[in-house]
């Protein structure tokens, strides 16, 4: 193999990194778009604002920056969203978070969600199936992972429309109750 035998083969290579890493990079920048509940909002801070409908507690302010996600936000998430039946605190899965803050983003209204159930306790999971229709007997709400939520300004069949189309997670519809579950398993719908 002479030298430029080799230098042409080198160039060769180098080419075919670089174009590889062109498409590589596409190929990125095409996916994080598809993902716009990834999507990061102007100013790289998260937000959510939301009170329980049982306790009247709240929570409004910034749980997220950047890929940081704030443990101290996360204290108070946690507490606000426990099983109040039970009285028992678990960690709310980030990414639920993450979700229920971007399909509010793309509602644009400043109005707090009211949250009906966040976690729950396998007891009260199973006091729940026994006594209504449509709770899941191994629920993602038993594994801080499901937030039911309204939204008084914006209707049940909206948000339900826009959690679909984010393609994020899990989207349920109770129309007569009024409200939407959202949760951070698999993407389907009921």
């Amino acid at each position: 193999m002479s030298f430029l035998d080799y230098g042409t083969e080198s160039l060769l290579s180098r080419r075919s990194f670089l174009t590889g890493g062109l498409t590589l990079s596409m190929t990125a920048l095409i996916s994080v778009s598809a993902k716009p509940a990834l999507a990061l909002p102007s100013g790289g801070a998260y937000s959510v604002s939301f009170s329980n409908s049982h306790t009247g507690e709240s929570f409004s302010g910034v749980y997220r920056v950047g890929n940081k996600y704030l443990p101290e936000a996360f204290e108070r998430i946690n507490y606000v969203m426990r099983d109040f039946r039970a009285n028992e605190v678990f960690p709310i899965d980030p990414r639920a978070i993450d979700i229920i803050s971007a399909v509010h983003r793309y509602t644009g209204t400043t109005n707090p969600y009211s949250v009906i159930s966040g976690y729950r306790s396998p007891k009260t999971n199973a006091m729940l199936r026994n006594n209504s229709r449509g709770v899941a007997k191994k629920s993602l709400h038993m594994s801080g992972q499901a937030i039911d939520v309204r939204l008084g300004d914006i209707s049940a069949k909206h948000l339900r429309e826009i959690a679909v189309n984010l393609k994020a997670g899990g989207v349920g519809y109770y129309p007569r109750q009024g409200f939407v579950h959202m949760d951070s398993g698999d993407f389907r719908t009921w």
